[in-house]
């Protein structure tokens, strides 16, 4: 459907649907950029070693006809790079806002139980 912006659209939908979080629940997440460093730095090397690895394995590969061709060191895809920093800023997000919404669950079961009391 989307051709060689298929990785990129995928990448993109990530963003939508888990960045808004950041302003619904102020999550503060983006706003901590020595927060998001840190956690890139842990889980970045990992992933790109593990994938150069397997593309020179052979185990792995990227469909040439849902990616744009560009590619960065060790012969891993552009979409790929960015794919390591989102979606752990995804996850970052994600955490945060159930975190963050979660004491308004909490108040919300209060005042049902205290409903239901009366």
């Amino acid at each position: 459907m989307f051709g060689e912006w298929s990785y990129m659209a995928m990448l993109g939908f990530v963003v939508v649907a888990s960045w808004w979080l950041e302003f619904a629940f102020d999550t503060r997440v983006l706003r901590d950029p020595k927060r998001v460093l840190k956690t890139l730095a842990i889980v970045v090397p990992f992933f790109v070693l593990w994938d150069a690895y397997a593309i020179a394995q052979g185990h792995w590969f990227f469909d040439p006809a849902q990616t744009l061709g560009i590619y960065g060191p060790l012969n891993i895809p552009l979409e790929e790079y960015l794919f390591f920093i989102i979606i752990p800023i995804a996850a970052m997000l994600t955490l945060e806002g159930v975190r963050n919404f979660l004491p308004t669950v909490q108040k919300w079961i209060a005042r049902i139980r205290k409903l239901v009391r009366s």
